[in-house]
């Protein structure tokens, strides 16, 4: 009989499970794993927290106690989290719309900021709220993420040139920045354009290749080598080293609702951001996701980041990536990479000094461009021009009126999408082929007739108090179109799982609409809830209850045994 409390434990703790099947030949993937993992992670770490005028040490921080957390409490073999450019952006988004000032006030705004968004996350998982992720379709993560691209892309602008910009949104910066060309500085200029071109060339020839940790190397080599800082070029300057300690404060003077507003946007946008990565990597190695538990595994992490001085974080696709390639087993990846950074922290922290800040720019310029799916908005407009505009308006909005409202303005155009898609189901007559036995619908099989007498009408979506009318108006036509007497109409619901209490109504008046035109009226198929309520409301009686039939077949069966 197995131990209760180990089976407890190990639910409760997921890297326990993984641990108690431990394979020796794992070691040595996983060690090497998380030396690449935090490889790749440094770079971020360094760069992210410039993005909300934040200290480098935050980054670290951001990058350490996270992978801890969720090495301990997430489900994901394989996933690695950390900083990421979106939700780097929501943070920065949040501390301005807060007016935060000061840089004590924004560690401990960022602090409670991720420790809110881990709550939420948890509460999220317990109440099994991980379907949320599915109302953020591809178009509107598509045009999500390219509007955070060019907002992080236009926010490198001082970085790499060494002008001072003002102005905010996407095109005042370009032409503050036209009025003040002569202020450009050159040598910055050089060495942002320079290592921005050398991490392009990687990433198209070299995708593999840690394209940020060669671009923080050269940079400080270069920075060494020409004296760049006697040439004006500002540089990263010196990285207390000291250990993440448990430090929270709770921000003063910002009121507990606007935090928790900004959470929740920082919450969803870390959610959804962490589960494409999960899921994208479930897909190419075949295994399943489950996103609520998912969210206790962010939670986890964006706790830890928010109790011991970090900001919010989320699943990364490059870390994960890199873990992948090098063929990490376990969250041994995530543990061993996390002590590899603080090891960083104390023995390396004086070379991390002499990075340019223009380096940093690149880096976060060349990830941007990365986040803009060229190929999938070509798709978009090629497959579906609706779509592609749903993912337009998304982008613009989030570039027009800033990430977080344009987080609720992508949940916004969701549901209108989606409110769209079903205002106007879509439908088909049914009729058979001469030669032929089963039902076809008569719009992609132009060979099938009609069975004369007879209207077999076919509904593909629920009807509810939004589309009902539409339904209403769409049986009126076709009654009024049909060549010849009509008998009999049936509605094949087959494909409705949920009528409410408008569309009974509405198919009450479809009763009595028929009837004064003497044509019976039936349903076929109708599931066990949907046939519940029409029994209940006392529309089966009025209809007649022998026109309810099991399936369409059913309703042409009867309808030519009465000879009609």
């Amino acid at each position: 009989m197995p131990n209760t409390n180990v089976s407890w434990a190990i639910r409760a703790v997921p890297l326990m499970g993984q641990l108690t099947g431990y394979n020796r030949a794992w070691l040595g993937p996983d060690l090497l794993a998380g030396l690449s993992v935090a490889a790749v992670a440094l770079p971020a770490a360094i760069a992210y927290p410039s993005i909300a005028d934040l200290p480098v040490q935050v980054g670290l921080y951001a990058a350490i106690l996270p992978a801890v957390g969720y090495a301990l409490f997430g489900p994901s073999r394989q996933l690695m989290v950390g900083p990421d450019t979106a939700t780097t952006i929501m943070l920065a988004s949040a501390l301005l719309q807060l007016g935060v000032a000061g840089v004590d006030a924004r560690l401990a705004a960022t602090a409670a900021l991720a420790l809110l968004a881990g709550l939420l996350c948890l509460l999220a998982g317990l109440l099994r709220f991980g379907f949320i992720a599915n109302f953020l379709s591809r178009p509107v993560l598509l045009g999500f993420l390219a509007g955070v691209a060019l907002t992080l892309i236009v926010g490198q602008i001082k970085r790499l040139t060494g002008v001072s910009i003002e102005a905010s949104g996407l095109l005042r910066p370009l032409l503050e920045l036209a009025g003040k060309l002569g202020d450009i500085h050159a040598p910055t200029l050089a060495v942002g354009l320079g290592l921005f071109g050398l991490l392009r060339l990687l990433r198209w020839y070299k995708p593999r290749f840690p394209g940020p940790v060669a671009a923080i190397l050269i940079g400080g080599v270069v920075t060494v080598t020409a004296d760049l800082p006697h040439h004006g070029v500002a540089v990263v300057g010196t990285v207390r080293a000291t250990l993440p300690s448990l430090q929270f404060s709770w921000p003063s003077g910002v009121a507990l609702d606007d935090l928790l507003l900004a959470a929740v946007g920082i919450m969803l946008v870390s959610f959804v951001s962490g589960i494409v990565t999960a899921r994208s990597f479930a897909a190419k190695n075949r295994y399943s996701v489950d996103a609520n538990l998912e969210l206790l595994g962010f939670g986890a992490a964006n706790i830890a980041s928010g109790l011991f001085g970090g900001f919010p974080v989320t699943g990364s696709d490059s870390r994960t990536a890199v873990n992948d390639a090098v063929g990490g087993k376990t969250q041994v990846v995530g543990l061993v990479a996390a002590a590899t950074l603080l090891f960083t922290i104390f023995f390396i922290g004086d070379v991390l000094a002499y990075i340019p800040i223009a380096a940093l720019g690149a880096v976060l310029a060349s990830a941007a461009v990365d986040l803009i799916d060229v190929r999938g908005l070509v798709a978009l407009w090629r497959l579906s021009r609706i779509e592609f505009l749903v993912a337009l308006v998304t982008l613009i909005g989030v570039v027009a009126v800033g990430v977080l409202h344009g987080v609720v303005l992508a949940v916004a155009v969701t549901l209108a999408h989606l409110l769209w898609l079903t205002s106007q189901p879509r439908d088909a007559l049914l009729g058979r082929f001469p030669d032929r036995s089963g039902l076809y619908k008569l719009h992609n099989n132009p060979e099938a007739r009609p069975i004369p007498g007879l209207i077999i009408y076919l509904v593909q979506a629920g009807i509810v108090f939004f589309n009902a009318d539409y339904v209403k108006q769409r049986i009126r036509e076709i009654v009024e179109q049909h060549a010849g007497p009509a008998k009999w109409f049936i509605l094949d619901a087959s494909a409705i799982n949920h009528l409410d209490i408008t569309a009974v109504e509405v198919l009450e008046d479809v009763r009595s609409m028929l009837a004064e035109r003497s044509v019976a009226f039936g349903i076929a198929e109708l599931h066990t809830r949907p046939r519940t309520i029409v029994e209940a409301s006392g529309l089966a009686d009025r209809m007649g209850r022998k026109m309810l039939f099991e399936s369409s077949e059913e309703a042409v069966t009867a309808f030519q045994r009465l000879g009609m």
